[in-house]
């Protein structure tokens, strides 16, 4: 596996400035929800590191890896931003020998979230939501949930994304309304 400063040069060299400066604030904001909620905060850095890996790349290359790889093929019916998390949890471990099924899988569903989500997969996705340099209409609710429960804040992001998507009269992608319905089920169950 590439070390933490290779994978940070190589990261950064796929892609501009400002999508650098966001990844940078994940790293940071992974890793105080790892400690805040009990995660490894190593492992919450390294899959932060790489989320965005694919984020840039051409559609026409994100797409010929989703076929040729046997990524979920229904990813081609929704939403292109949606192709970057499964494509890098693949790039991350064909290109920077990561192994490590837990941050795999955090990188493959931070933008869809999944039904059954790790205490990791919460974390690098509600990282990615709340991290400084992000400015929509929920994210100050976000932080402020984020402060006490990752289930919660995680739901309040799913909510933002989800009415977003309904406003502009798009899809949204069933893992997503999956994922906000079980982490509903979860804090209802565990009284958090």
């Amino acid at each position: 596996m590439k070390s933490r400063n290779e994978m940070i040069e190589a990261v950064r060299a796929e892609m501009p400035e400002r999508r650098w400066t966001h990844t940078v604030g994940v790293m940071e904001t992974a890793v105080v929800l790892a400690e805040r909620f009990g995660a490894d905060p190593v492992k919450a850095e390294r899959a932060a590191i790489l989320h965005d890996v694919a984020k840039y790349w051409p559609t026409s290359r994100m797409e010929t890896i989703i076929r040729e790889e046997g990524l979920p093929a229904d990813l081609l019916q929704y939403d292109k931003e949606l192709w970057h998390a499964p494509v890098g949890a693949f790039v991350a471990e064909r290109d920077y020998g990561v192994t490590d099924p837990e941050v795999l899988d955090a990188i493959r569903y931070h933008t869809s979230g999944r039904e059954g989500m790790t205490l990791m997969d919460k974390i690098v996705c509600l990282a990615d939501y709340m991290e400084p340099g992000r400015d929509f209409p929920a994210v100050n609710k976000i932080r402020e949930i984020a402060e006490y429960s990752v289930e919660n804040a995680l739901i309040a992001g799913f909510d933002s994304t989800i009415a977003y998507l309904l406003e502009q009269g798009r899809r949204v992608y069933p893992l997503t309304v999956m994922a906000r319905n079980d982490l509903i089920l979860f804090v209802r169950e565990s009284g958090r």
